[in-house]
């Protein structure tokens, strides 16, 4: 399961360059005028073999009118989703009654938060302040410096040690103990309002849990419901629609949307629900890649078929693979939950690409495979020097997770990773599952194989 760092503080504390620096790519908007960052804004990170999901926020400033609700709100759902908060701080300055206020909101939530003192370029900026700074009540603080990459190892080690300790009896509503249960496969029913998510699990389960109308919006809870079928137990989220940004305006659709976000966050495989009358629009996509950043098991399923009998479904299927071609792994199925067609072979995709995720190749064989691709391509070389790969190895499951340990990590082009990545999934297909391949410098080691 993803864990999730929320970045918050008030305005131009330097939140957005925290988290460019934590993503390593420039994703938020950095600018010195307060407010610039306003919706949350996601990215990947990983810190020695910990993996984790960072929101940068908008700044919170009671002395700033313009927004300020609509912020507010934003950054009130990316705390809830949070298991760790980042509190950033300018370590130049004094605390303000903004960043109190901040304070008081945090502690009201009683999640674990971690004080980052930013522009702390030097000590003595640090020294200066460091009695307010523990006044705020949260523990030591860790000064940092975003702009320079100062203090950001530390600061990552504080983070993944709360992460690892962080333990919860019960997420939205479902107990760990069911939640971590290998026999019960935990499936996400995702997609944008109408288009038949609740009548696709009343299909499933053979009777109303959810309710059915033409509306959009009737669902808001993401509610779960467990179903054995053939000796196979699931649990079912029913989740919100996920509409865009600019048309969520309602607190309690706000809300909503994050149960949407926080089932896919603990599913093991996510149902995206495509309605083929209204075809595939850009939140589809966007929906489909909260899967994919998040390593899930992925079904497209392509629903109300029966209202359209004359289209070509393999044709249909090319439009689908074009649009997320991103996710070129994933299974895609037509079905309707209106009449049940093909409802029970979604059952058996889900199965399978549950089980592909599963999948654990041993090393041996792995770099068998690695030797005979590089035979097949030379690794790229630059400036006269020459990708070499020592060996490979699996370390995780769901998603499926290989380490290329190389000479010189800079030398690994991203289409050398792909083609990779297509010899693997040639080999052992991990089908419906997105595949994540890192590379770690090695200083020296036998070469499995390269061409002269």
């Amino acid at each position: 399961m993803s864990n999730f760092v929320a970045i918050v503080g008030r305005p131009n504390t330097g939140k957005s360059s925290l988290f460019n620096r934590l993503v390593n790519e420039r994703k938020s908007i950095v600018d010195d005028t307060p407010g610039v960052t306003r919706d949350r804004v996601y990215g990947n990170v990983e810190w020695n073999n910990h993996k984790f999901i960072a929101i940068d926020t908008g700044g919170l400033d009671r002395d700033v009118d313009s927004d300020l609700p609509e912020i507010r709100e934003q950054v009130k759902i990316a705390i809830d989703l949070a298991d760790v908060i980042i509190f950033v701080i300018d370590s130049t300055c004094n605390l303000t009654i903004s960043e109190l206020d901040i304070s008081n909101l945090l502690r009201k939530n009683k999640k674990r938060v971690i004080v980052c003192a930013n522009k702390a370029d030097s000590q003595r900026v640090v020294d200066t302040n460091i009695h307010e700074f523990y006044s705020l009540g949260f523990g030591d603080p860790v000064p940092v410096s975003s702009l320079h990459g100062i203090g950001i190892g530390d600061l990552l080690d504080v983070v993944v040690d709360n992460l690892s300790t962080n333990e919860v009896d019960e997420v939205d509503g479902v107990s760990r103990e069911l939640q971590e249960c290998e026999n019960i496969i935990k499936v996400a029913i995702v997609g944008r309002p109408n288009t038949g998510k609740s009548s696709l699990l009343n299909a499933i389960t053979g009777q109303n849990r959810s309710i059915v109308r033409n509306e959009c919006g009737t669902t808001r809870d993401a509610i779960d419901t467990e179903v054995q079928i053939n000796q196979q137990k699931y649990i079912f989220t029913d989740t919100a629609g996920i509409r865009r940004k600019s048309r969520i305006h309602k607190n309690l659709e706000k809300y909503s949307v994050f149960h949407a976000i926080s089932a896919i966050k603990r599913c093991d495989v996510c149902v995206i629900l495509v309605d083929v009358i209204e075809g595939i629009l850009d939140q589809d996509v966007k929906i489909a890649g909260l899967a994919h950043n998040m390593g899930k098991s992925s079904i497209i399923a392509i629903n109300k078929w029966d209202t359209e009998c004359e289209k070509d479904f393999k044709e249909f299927a090319q439009i689908i693979k074009k649009e997320f071609a991103f996710m070129s792994y994933t299974q895609v199925i037509s079905i309707s939950a209106l009449t049940g067609l093909r409802v029970q072979k979604l059952l058996e995709v889900i199965q399978h690409v549950y089980h592909q995720s599963k999948l654990r190749v041993e090393t041996s064989t792995l770099n068998k495979i690695v030797q005979n691709l590089v035979l097949k391509m030379q690794p790229p070389s630059y400036k006269g020097k020459r990708l070499k790969i020592f060996y490979a190895t699996q370390v995780s499951i769901a998603p499926p997770e290989f380490v290329f340990f190389v000479n010189n990590s800079k030398l690994m082009h991203f289409s050398y990773l792909r083609y990779i990545e297509n010899q693997i999934r040639d080999t052992f297909k991990f089908e419906g599952n997105p595949i994540r391949i890192n590379t770690r410098n090695r200083s020296e080691g036998k070469v499995i194989a390269q061409n002269s």
